[in-house]
């Protein structure tokens, strides 16, 4: 579903606006570290996030990445959330190296490595580009 411009951008440590369904019906959008995995996106979050139990309400809603100075457009990426464990830590270790390096990097995945940490996982139904 991702051609090469869009995975090539996207592929880029930026940061993300995901936005959940609420039970009152309105949007709920914060910022958030993503990576890909293949055409689905993966975001890392503690358990007892608004957005997380939004997606068990509610598993649809959208990524925008993109639309920062220099980037020159962006992405909306539509689609269906669901949540996987992390038992290993496997992807907290990978979005943080992502993102960090070095000491930074170990120090938060050991900071949140104490937490609860789970995967969202995002299957796109629609990707659009944005200018």
């Amino acid at each position: 579903m991702l051609d090469e411009q869009a995975r090539t951008f996207l592929q880029a440590p930026r940061v993300a606006y995901v936005s959940t369904v609420g039970p009152d019906g309105y949007p709920h959008t914060v910022p958030v570290w993503f990576m890909l995995d293949g055409d689905e996106v993966v975001l890392i979050s503690e358990r007892g996030t608004h957005k997380v139990q939004h997606v068990q309400s509610n598993p649809k809603g959208a990524l925008t990445v993109g639309g920062q100075p220099g980037d020159g457009a962006g992405y909306l990426i539509r689609g269906d959330f669901s949540i996987e464990e992390d038992p290993d830590r496997v992807w907290l270790r990978k979005m943080t190296y992502h993102y960090e390096q070095g000491e930074e990097a170990e120090r938060d995945i050991a900071a949140w490595g104490k937490l609860d940490m789970i995967v969202i996982r995002l299957k796109p139904r629609s990707i659009s580009r944005v200018i």
